[in-house]
């Protein structure tokens, strides 16, 4: 971890930067990672706690299409999860005719759609959206390890 006296170190605050360099300490891999954000007035460095993070942008995105699967149960939190995702496939550039939404009627059912969306090669990732709120009944707890052991199969099974 090489630092001049141009450098210094901010906890968790990133200035407006123009280019940014990523260096990286060998003594245990993934943590004491080093980003040197280069500003006008000289270079500052932040230090994360244990891993890397990388941001970018998507490239070459005109050809890659999207389905997100939505469970209509609980929509009061998922209709909002779904603005999100589509504001961010926005933010990347993802054109709207490239993304399909498709509802199912709850999270239960979010595994069976994805695994048919992905197998039908017409997608090149499915996003998946649930809400499952715990009440008094050992019901979530079905339903939320029945949703994510269905996403995971669908994952698997579909290559997507």
């Amino acid at each position: 971890m090489a630092a001049t006296s141009s450098r210094q170190f901010l906890n968790g605050f990133y200035p407006k930067s123009t280019s940014i360099s990523f260096s990286h300490s060998s003594s245990l891999q993934g943590f004491g990672t080093q980003i040197a954000i280069e500003r006008k007035e000289g270079f500052s460095c932040v230090e994360t706690a244990a891993v890397r993070q990388l941001t970018g942008f998507l490239t070459k995105n005109e050809e890659l299409r999207f389905a997100v699967v939505v469970a209509r149960f609980n929509d009061i939190v998922t209709k909002l999860l779904l603005e999100g995702a589509l504001e961010t496939f926005k933010k990347y550039s993802v054109k709207e005719e490239n993304i399909d939404v498709v509802w199912v009627p709850g999270s239960f059912e979010i595994g069976v759609a994805a695994q048919r969306l992905g197998k039908s090669g017409n997608y090149h990732a499915v996003l998946c959206i649930g809400a499952v709120i715990r009440g008094d009944t050992s019901h979530y707890d079905a339903v939320a390890n029945s949703a994510a052991s269905g996403v995971l199969s669908a994952g698997i099974n579909s290559d997507v």
